[in-house]
């Protein structure tokens, strides 16, 4: 972050200030007293479990100059604030408008942010956006930023925003939502200069409570991005594609997709035996008349699943608006390799058994993209395996979308379902009432007795995808299975 005194800090939270105001803040901000470091702002966020004012002392006894705390705290370096978590966000909105203003040598209307939202996709398109954004950036450390796993809440989004320099030239966002108004609140921390749509589905409906209301919300990334900026939209959702009528005069409007009169489009899709998808990349409108600069171009992506064709279409759209060209963007995705854990991570194990881990999260579409790539990988030689737990959030619908995943199971012919967990166990129902039968599908009540099973009936050849929403805590269960032979191996 840029260096902040005291007294800076205070006047951009609105905060009360119970510390030398010269005192600077030279190191990160962070909310964990356990990255405190020399120089650091420590922000006491309550939690449920635990609350950050407790923890305040050991930040500072570690080296951080200053603490965003809602009260005064003996002898420690205090702002004092209302609301920790809105100072948070305030402080990052601070900070970008002041660098994006030219602060400290930087230069005016930089960095250029892009913001991605959307019910599926956000993480894997903000992690190929990297990829294709770093070589414009130059060298170091600042010169792009892109977070680390998921961090797209009122929380992640402004650690984030906070590591700016006047050396960043990009700054990417993944901006999430449970509520309407999540997404406006986000924007008016980081207003992006390209703010792209992926997809409208049913994640947090449980909170939303409509899919017309997570379409709401999807769509304040279209009113959020900054005077004159460019709104990238999923051409193939047709609740995304209507968000077009919402783009304000002056702001670039471009698609993606593969219906034709997408302006960024994948055509001649084919899928390999690996789950890896290949496509002609055919840019037909970059602000021009139709036809006009059309180019083509072909890309073989690295990461499996064919439902990765459309985040890499979003992707290779926004870095097309910022300059980069359609060979470069090309061979770029084509070069770029999944970076964030637990999503479809391939592990080839030393016993011949390949796992899918794609367990940081899920909801009806992910999961049904999950299961075809699943299918697709397997084959007709290969014995696939579907160990699934509960999708959360999902409100009064989830039984039925438990159902519908369990009856897709053996639709598509997987040799062999684990149901984990009584939130999931629907799927088991589903699988049973669309003709599993015998050992077909198992219902086990949690991660240990599917950790036993798994250990004990996997065999070489096998294909095995580990999948559920995170809190339901199927990741540790993809972590061993895809470490628990090589381990052994490694023993001998």
């Amino acid at each position: 972050m840029i260096e902040l005194t005291a007294a800076q800090v205070a006047a951009a939270t609105g905060g009360r200030l119970h510390a030398d105001p010269d005192v600077t803040v030279t190191g990160t901000v962070i909310v964990d007293s356990r990255q405190a470091g020399p120089g650091a702002l420590f922000v006491a966020l309550p939690g449920e479990r635990v609350d950050g004012h407790d923890f305040a002392a050991t930040a500072v006894e570690s080296g951080a100059a200053l603490v965003l705390a809602a009260r005064e705290l003996d002898g420690l370096p205090t702002v004092v604030v209302d609301d920790p978590r809105a100072a948070l966000g305030e402080l990052a909105r601070y900070v970008l408008a002041k660098v994006r203003g030219g602060a400290d040598g930087g230069t005016p209307g930089v960095p250029k942010v892009v913001a991605v939202t959307g019910s599926v996709g956000k993480t894997t398109t903000k992690d190929l956006l990297g990829q294709l954004l770093a070589p414009e950036a130059g060298e170091g450390e600042n010169a792009i930023i892109v977070p680390k796993g998921s961090f797209n809440n009122e929380i992640g989004l402004p650690l984030t925003v906070l590591r700016v320099t006047a050396a960043t030239r990009y700054l990417v966002l993944e901006m999430g939502a449970d509520r309407v108004g999540n997404i406006a609140y986000l924007t008016r921390i980081a207003p992006p200069d390209v703010g792209v749509v992926l997809a409208v589905g049913v994640a947090h409906v449980g909170y939303f409570g409509s899919v017309e209301a997570i379409a709401k919300t999807k769509a304040e990334m279209v009113s959020g991005v900054v005077d004159g900026g460019s709104v990238v939209l999923n051409a193939d959702d047709l609740r995304v594609a209507a968000m077009a009528g919402q783009v304000a005069p002056g702001t670039t409007l471009q698609t993606f997709g593969t219906i034709p009169t997408a302006d960024v489009r994948a055509e001649d899709i084919s899928v390999d035996g690996a789950g890896r998808a290949s496509f002609t990349l055919r840019v037909a409108r970059l602000g021009g008349a139709d036809g006009a600069g059309e180019q083509r171009a072909d890309v073989a992506l690295q990461l499996v699943g064919p439902h990765h064709v459309s985040n890499a279409l979003a992707a290779a759209t926004v870095a097309l608006r910022l300059g980069v060209s359609v060979p470069d963007v090309a061979e770029r995705l084509s070069a770029a390799t999944a970076r964030s854990p637990h999503r479809m991570a391939v592990t080839e194990r030393p016993d011949g058994v390949t796992v899918i881990d794609d367990a940081y999260n899920a909801n009806p579409d992910s999961m049904k993209a999950g299961l075809r790539t699943l299918a697709v990988m397997a084959g007709r030689t290969r014995r696939s395996v579907a160990v699934l737990g509960e999708m959360r959030e999902l409100g009064d619908g989830a039984r039925a979308a438990h159902d519908e995943i369990g009856r897709l199971v053996v639709r598509l012919n997987i040799k062999q379902l684990v149901v984990v967990g009584d939130g999931a166990y629907h799927i088991h129902e589903g699988a049973m009432q669309e003709g599993s039968w015998g050992s077909e599908s198992i219902f086990v009540p949690d991660l240990d007795a599917a950790r036993t099973l798994l250990d004990e009936s996997l065999e070489p050849g096998d294909v095995v995808l580990v999948k559920s929403s995170h809190d339901s805590g199927l990741w540790e269960l993809g972590d061993h299975l895809s470490m628990v032979k090589t381990t052994e191996d490694n023993n001998k």
